[in-house]
């Protein structure tokens, strides 16, 4: 098979875990840890990583491989035997930067660089770009609409992991459908993270024939992303991304939201933590004759590796589909890695089409769209 060349949109923690995936997978016999091994064909040793892009002067001009051991990266090093990787350029600002009033240490924070601005459309189609990851801070709204505009203009897919809505916005995805590229988003959804902890307990409570009556999730952790929340401006998204997930089994299953209390979101940034999140989801149900059940979950996640491990599996979604010649949202793989999809599904209906599109089953893929419609 070919190679995935993909682009990089801000060389975070993220950025870093899923760079280390790529090579501890490359070398690794065993795929434990992944979701799916091979998708359309397509393992981890096909995505080759050929631009990156990012504003903070510690990364900009630097390789890839210094960039992602650089601050303010917190990540754990899984895998440092990494390839040096293309040379790190200077995007455009925009709102990619918050204004954060408690700063203590600007060194745990973004440092602009004063470097000249690449033109960004020519690098990425001179390194041949296919798919380009969307890593910006929370509350990029106007540099993650400029980004959306540059792949419509290449025809690059673009892989939203943030909650600005784009490919769940139905005139943005008529314009990448009108463009004949796919799309995967909003907000990635990490692969063993709260939401999709919270995602499934509230299925199960539904489908168990439970009544309920409060889901409340909260979140802490110590990285970059935990910092620039503390901009509240910055957390409406985020907060609305969060509680898509567990309003969505509610629509599906023709419930009225209003008969449920409903909260998730971060809470709190405390620098200690550095890249572990510790989450906390409160459930209140009423079940058999309005029997009362409480349910109290405490996850402690490193944060980043997590959402890399859903990454490495939608940047080959897209591939498939690119190959496929499958434009637009793509429902299926959307909904299973993303907070808010264009189309909320059941896990069970989102890992169906997540098998067609795995196995290049063609006509399961159509049938499935048809139905969304």
């Amino acid at each position: 098979m070919e190679s995935i060349k993909i682009a990089i949109l801000g060389v975070g923690n993220c950025a870093s875990s899923l760079y280390q995936g790529i090579h501890y997978y490359k070398e690794k016999k065993s795929a434990f840890g992944i979701m799916r091994e091979n998708i359309g064909g397509y393992t981890c040793k096909n995505i080759e990583v050929v631009a990156a892009i990012d504003i903070d002067t510690r990364k900009v001009g630097k390789t890839l491989k210094e960039a992602i051991f650089s601050k303010p990266n917190c990540t754990p090093v899984y895998c440092n035997d990494v390839t040096e990787g293309p040379i790190v350029v200077r995007g455009p600002l925009l709102d990619g930067v918050a204004n954060i009033d408690n700063l203590n240490d600007k060194e745990d924070f973004f440092i602009v660089s004063d470097e000249e601005e690449c033109d960004v459309e020519k690098y990425l189609l001179d390194n041949g770009v296919d798919i380009l990851i969307n890593y910006l801070p929370v509350g990029s709204q106007k540099a993650t609409e400029y980004y959306a505009e540059l792949c419509l203009r290449t025809k690059i897919s673009l892989l939203n992991c943030i909650p600005v809505f784009i490919a769940s916005d139905p005139s943005w995805e008529k314009r990448f459908i009108e463009t004949g590229i796919p799309i995967v988003g909003d907000d990635m959804k990490s692969q063993f993270g709260a939401s999709i902890l919270s995602q499934m307990l509230q299925e199960l409570a539904i489908t168990r024939g439970h009544h309920v009556k409060a889901h409340i999730q909260r979140n802490v952790g110590g990285n970059t992303d935990f910092l620039n929340m503390t901009n509240q401006e910055r957390l409406l998204f985020k907060k609305k991304s969060k509680e898509n997930v567990i309003r969505s089994q509610h629509d599906l299953n023709n419930l009225n939201q209003n008969d449920c209390f409903f909260h998730a979101g971060p809470s709190e940034y405390i620098k200690y933590y550095g890249d572990n999140k510790v989450a906390n989801i409160h459930l209140e149900l009423e079940g058999f004759m309005g029997a009362p059940v409480t349910l109290d979950a405490q996850l402690s996640v490193i944060d980043s590796p997590n959402s890399a491990g859903v990454v490495i599996d939608a940047i080959r979604y897209l591939k498939v589909a690119r190959e496929l010649g499958i434009v637009g949202a793509l429902k299926g793989p959307s909904s299973f890695t993303q907070k808010t999809p264009p189309q909320q599904m059941s896990y069970s209906d989102s890992m169906y089409e997540c098998d067609a599109l795995a196995n290049r089953e063609l006509s399961k893929i159509t049938k499935m769209q048809k139905k969304s419609e």
